[in-house]
């Protein structure tokens, strides 16, 4: 299927992706997790960068993603 879309639609939907190791990590574990249930996925916008702090370290990495796929 090709990622660039002529015509018809595109849905949009929001999720937060996690990870304990990076930024990057959180971004690759929320689109491995759609993709799973979410078929088509032509692209994605990162909305913020988030993080959990324990005793001034970072705990956990979360990424905003919207994700993009066609309807169809």
């Amino acid at each position: 299927m090709s990622t660039h879309i002529n015509e018809g639609a595109v849905k949009i939907i929001e999720i937060i992706g996690i990870s304990s190791k990076s930024f990057d990590d959180a971004i690759v574990q929320a689109l491995s997790k759609a993709s799973k249930t979410v078929n088509g996925i032509t692209g994605f916008e990162v909305i913020k960068h988030m993080a959990s702090v324990e005793a001034g370290m970072i705990k956990q990495y979360k990424v905003n993603l919207k994700l993009a796929f066609p309807v169809v």
